[in-house]
């Protein structure tokens, strides 16, 4: 007789499946994301303990230098060093993202929560005054935010964290209501689980991915907003280097030196299109739903 369990294909897993697992294991989304992120992060990071020359250095034997060894990317019209300008450009971004996005997620993340977990008629009430926050883009919140406490980066911070809080809120909210009606929630509350527990042992675990990819996908919003800010002047002040600014300091000089736009320019939009790839691979790489649309 021949051998029936050496010829059987059950132990190999069948090729539409292997072929989805391919499929989320290699994401050219995330992985570019990824690495535009880590290339903006990494420059940050480095900025901290080297940079070629002091970004806030003024000196007019030097000012509209073109790019050479000695100045990378050239200088300005008051003779700082561009390239030094562009890394602490992307510590101070990064910085301001971070702690925007970490508000919003503190605050966003257990309203959201608790507008699903409560009865219908609080719920939408709590919903109904989150869109009403949605109303005020972060600019014109922080440009009321500038007129009374003054420009600064604390300012950008909490405009841009509060103006993205009800992104957070809806979003959870709408996965916790999915959670919610699942069978081991309905266990859980029929065993006697206060609420706080469930929240805590069964929402939060399930909700967790919609706050990773919503988090990526709201930095890129925050370095846009960052950079918008400063350009008006309602975000971080001089002389500490930011790209938005870099941007308005290089008006005049649009003819006679463009690349004083391009270099801060391509820094906003490599940041931007890496954490939308980066949110873009993560929503692909979390969601299993997707697979079965491929």
């Amino acid at each position: 007789m021949s051998d029936v369990s050496a010829s059987t294909p059950a132990s190999s897993p069948p090729p539409d499946a292997a072929g989805r697992r391919s499929r989320r294991r290699v994401n050219p989304n995330l992985l570019v994301g990824a690495s535009l992120v880590l290339l903006i992060v990494g420059m940050a990071i480095v900025s901290f303990f080297w940079t070629p020359h002091d970004p806030t250095l003024v000196n007019a034997a030097t000012r509209l230098q073109k790019p050479s060894g000695d100045y990378w990317f050239g200088t300005d019209k008051f003779g700082r060093d561009v390239f030094s300008q562009v890394m602490v450009g992307a510590r101070t971004t990064l910085f301001v993202g971070f702690v925007a996005v970490g508000v919003a997620t503190a605050i966003g993340v257990p309203l959201g929560v608790l507008g699903g977990m409560v009865s219908r008629g609080p719920g939408e009430v709590l919903m109904r005054g989150n869109d009403l926050l949605l109303a005020f883009p972060a600019l014109l919140l922080a440009i009321m935010f500038a007129a009374v406490y003054g420009a600064s980066t604390l300012v950008a911070m909490i405009a841009i964290g509060i103006a993205t809080i009800p992104s957070f809120a809806r979003l959870i909210r709408s996965g916790t209501l999915q959670v919610m009606g699942t069978e081991y929630v309905l266990a859980a509350r029929a065993a006697g689980r206060s609420p706080f527990a469930i929240g805590a042992r069964h929402v939060l675990p399930n909700v967790s991915s919609l706050v990773i990819v919503q988090a990526s996908v709201s930095f890129a919003i925050a370095v846009l907003a960052e950079a918008a800010l400063s350009f008006l002047g309602f975000g971080t002040p001089p002389p500490t280097p930011s790209w938005g600014r870099m941007l308005q300091e290089s008006q005049e000089m649009l003819w006679s030196a463009p690349r004083l736009a391009v270099f801060p320019g391509v820094a906003i939009a490599v940041a931007v299109l890496g954490f939308n790839l980066l949110g873009d691979g993560l929503r692909d790489r979390f969601d299993p739903k997707l697979d079965d649309r491929r």
